[in-house]
């Protein structure tokens, strides 16, 4: 045969003769078993079950999050002392106000307020010296009382004494009288039947008109005594009417004193605090840096402008502070995060090459742990979660407050072929196992679940 009729089997090149050899369906059913191999190899691969979330970069302690400072009392701007962006060191003034109140006008105020206390505290003085001289006054009453009493008391101790002796007079007097009578009867009879001569009778009359004469005598001097101790026991008790009525009113009037000298007191102590409240709100007239810090933004700009108490003057962000990142994680996964959990950290701005389940082979992370668990929801119906650098852990420097950030907490090692199931199947990592048994986590943080 000519060329054109030649048979094709007689042009056969080498590779030519080996395709044609090869059987298609052998191939591919080898291609199929090597990667059923290898996806079953696949599956007992270990795999890392893991909890993502988003959040922030923030701090571990409150004091070195970003902070707006306040003005303290009401004011006027007076002058800036920073730029924005600036760094200050803590009690470096950063903007100072004067006073808008009119009550605070005065320049003089804190001097005249010192001279306003040093006069109470001179009237308090004089107060106290005239509660001495009136305790003074007081004693010496007392003690002219008691002596007016002493001798009053001592005068009818002698009126008594007197009314005994006077009293025994009278009854000797009334004895006599007594016999007296007794005796010119007698010698009246006598007298009558011739006995006695009338000499004898009038000698004996005038006897007895001696005695009665004595008799009147004693009684008069008896009567006279006796008023004398109702005098004395008056006297007594005037004394002490009036000595009582002189001391009421010297304790009386010491007490007004010392009520007077109170209130002084009192107002110097009202005085005091509103002199030390003059002198701290002086004192608030610069606003200062509370730690060491960085300007971020001023909020109120303008010289002059009035501003109310309270009102936030600028924005601070502290120089130094404890970074940490905020992950929030769904309500699902809640009961599988423990303290204490490894996680790995992605933050904005910083490239990084993530395997979820294969955190040794990711590239670009940063070592953590779980730091906190707020035990309440948050606004977007998720946990937050507080992540902070694992042990000799380094993060960046310049990590920015408030930046973004993406967190994967690592849980147990499973096969994949087993986490594959689990997704599918749509359960939470190790649900079971974190309920039912002590988890080693809880074990490792000195806690038991059961």
């Amino acid at each position: 045969m000519g060329i054109g009729g030649t048979h094709l089997n007689e042009y056969k090149t080498p590779s030519l003769e080996q395709v044609s050899n090869i059987r298609p369906h052998i191939v591919l059913a080898r291609i199929i078993q090597f990667f059923l191999l290898t996806a079953f190899l696949f599956m007992f691969l270990p795999w890392t079950q893991n909890v993502q979330g988003v959040g922030t970069v923030t701090t571990l302690r409150p004091n070195d999050r970003p902070q707006s400072i306040p003005s303290i009392i009401t004011g006027r701007i007076e002058q800036w002392y920073v730029r924005e962006g600036d760094f200050v060191k803590k009690g470096d003034t950063i903007v100072r106000i004067s006073e808008a109140k009119e009550d605070y006008f005065d320049p003089n105020l804190i001097d005249n307020t010192a001279r306003q206390i040093a006069a109470k505290e001179d009237a308090i003085k004089a107060y106290m010296d005239k509660v001495n001289a009136l305790e003074m006054q007081l004693k010496a009453l007392r003690e002219g009382l008691q002596a007016k009493l002493n001798q009053a008391y001592n005068k009818l101790e002698q009126a008594k004494s007197k009314l005994s002796i006077d009293s025994n007079e009278y009854v000797n007097a009334k004895v006599n009288l007594d016999i007296s009578n007794a005796q010119a009867k007698r010698f009246e009879e006598l007298y009558k039947d011739g006995l006695k001569s009338l000499t004898e009778l009038e000698g004996r009359r005038l006897k007895q008109q001696e005695a009665i004469n004595k008799y009147n005598a004693s009684l008069n001097k008896l009567s006279i005594t006796q008023q004398e101790i109702s005098n004395a026991k008056l006297e007594i008790a005037n004394i002490t009417a009036d000595y009582n009525d002189k001391i009421a009113k010297s304790e009386a009037e010491q007490f007004s004193t010392l009520s007077a000298a109170y209130d002084a007191r009192a107002t110097v102590a009202k005085m005091r605090s509103q002199l030390n409240t003059y002198t701290k709100r002086q004192s608030y007239y610069y606003i200062t840096a509370p730690q060491d810090c960085y300007i971020v933004q001023a909020i109120k700009l303008g010289i002059g402008e009035i501003i109310k108490d309270g009102t936030p003057l600028v924005t601070i962000v502290p120089a130094n502070y404890e970074v940490a990142t905020t992950l929030y994680i769904s309500p699902r996964d809640y009961p599988v995060v423990h303290i204490g959990d490894k996680v790995r950290v992605q933050f904005d701005g910083y490239p990084s090459l993530v395997f979820g389940g294969w955190p040794g082979a990711s590239i670009g992370t940063f070592k953590g742990k779980v730091a906190a668990i707020d035990k309440n929801i948050s606004e977007n119906n998720k946990y937050r979660v507080l992540i902070s650098p694992d042990d000799g852990e380094k993060w960046p420097d310049k990590l920015a407050l408030n930046s973004g950030s993406t967190g994967i907490i690592l849980l147990k090692d499973v096969p994949l072929g087993y986490e594959i199931w689990r997704q599918l199947n749509g359960f939470p990592p190790e649900y079971y196992d974190a309920i039912s048994t002590p988890d080693k986590k809880y074990k490792k943080n000195g806690k038991d679940k059961k």
